[in-house]
């Protein structure tokens, strides 16, 4: 199934407009034996929830009908913490989520976002399919949750700015940058001498219009649909940070499966996982192009000099300490020496 980027991003732009209002994908059966929501946090025509219709008509077909995934995008049961509790309890039986927002139950699960690890995709698939993802699963799987075996793509974040392009990490010197809510975020920024600013993503095209803050890092697809390119100037493919959606399960629900119908509904998630990988990555590299037609001027640094910063800095060291020694050595065995 392919994904045309214009209708994802009109979509998406409308989902964003519309304060991601709509009607969650509910395909009726009433015939159906097990009824599970799956929920996740974006617009309704991401590759990911293209993928999941297709995954939950596959699910119900392979099982004569037992099982019917209902589908509930752009955070219609709640905001992401909301749902992390929702999983936990039962309330919905399947959520996609970042491991970066995971990590407030499993400190591990933020660690394929440590700065300037992952230098392209093979290296992140080599790592997160490998056992840098398999030491993360068993994490979540300590938790109490079921994780499947495939995480599902965010993207690399990029660094846009209105006063300066991002050759080298002292062009972050003294920069006021948008971040997120996440210590790791924080600490990386401040590593090269930035001056990071938390706001919450409703309120950053303000924020970059009255000047609050230079720059903002984020996906392509989002610089796209949040239309940031209108008040910023530069574009630089820093790729300092990758993230991905863990397909999270309620342990009770899914024990409540019998094991047949568990091999076909992990098979086909999975499956659906690896096409959505795909689609991100057709759907990025578009991107750039279409966005140096709307005025951003793109550059793309080496990583090399952001990681001698960030080791020179004492980054990496600390957060060695706080991941520990098994999953630092790792995530070291997939990209290399970092502290």
């Amino acid at each position: 199934m392919s994904v045309s980027r214009r209708t994802l991003l009109q979509a998406s732009a409308a989902a964003v407009a519309l304060g991601g209002i709509g009607a969650p994908f509910v395909a009726r059966a009433a015939e159906a034996e097990f009824v599970y929501k799956y929920a996740n946090n974006l617009p309704d025509t991401h590759p990911m929830n293209i993928r999941a219709r297709e995954m939950a008509a596959a699910i119900k077909a392979e099982t004569n009908g037992r099982v019917q995934i209902d589908i509930f995008p752009s955070n219609q049961l709640g905001s992401d913490t909301d749902m992390l509790s929702q999983i936990r309890s039962g309330g919905v039986e399947f959520f996609t989520l970042s491991g970066l927002i995971l990590s407030t139950l499993v400190p591990a699960a933020s660690i394929n976002g440590i700065g300037f690890a992952f230098p392209d995709y093979d290296t992140v698939w080599k790592a997160m399919d490998g056992e840098l993802g398999g030491y993360v699963r068993g994490e979540i799987g300590k938790a109490g949750l079921v994780v499947m075996d495939k995480i599902w793509d965010n993207g690399f974040r990029q660094t846009t700015t209105s006063t300066r392009p991002i050759t080298g990490p002292d062009d972050f010197k003294g920069l006021k940058i948008r971040v997120p809510v996440s210590p790791l975020w924080t600490s990386m920024f401040k590593a090269f001498d930035a001056s990071p600013a938390s706001i919450n993503f409703s309120e950053v095209y303000s924020a970059l219009q009255t000047k609050v803050v230079e720059g903002q890092e984020n996906p392509l697809a989002i610089i796209s649909t949040a239309k940031l390119y209108e008040v910023q100037k530069y574009c630089s493919l820093t790729n300092h940070m990758w993230d991905g959606f863990w397909f999270l399960a309620n342990r009770r629900a899914w024990e409540r499966l019998p094991a047949d119908l568990r091999d076909i509904v992990a098979r086909n998630i999975n499956a659906a996982g690896v096409n959505q990988r795909a689609d991100v990555a057709k759907l990025n590299a578009g991107l750039k192009d279409e966005l140096a037609t709307k005025g951003l001027t793109f550059n793309q640094p080496t990583i090399g000099p952001f990681r001698d910063k960030l080791r020179a800095a004492g980054f990496y060291a600390e957060w060695k300490g706080k991941y520990g020694e098994q999953a630092w050595s790792l995530l070291e065995k997939s990209v290399g020496k970092l502290a």
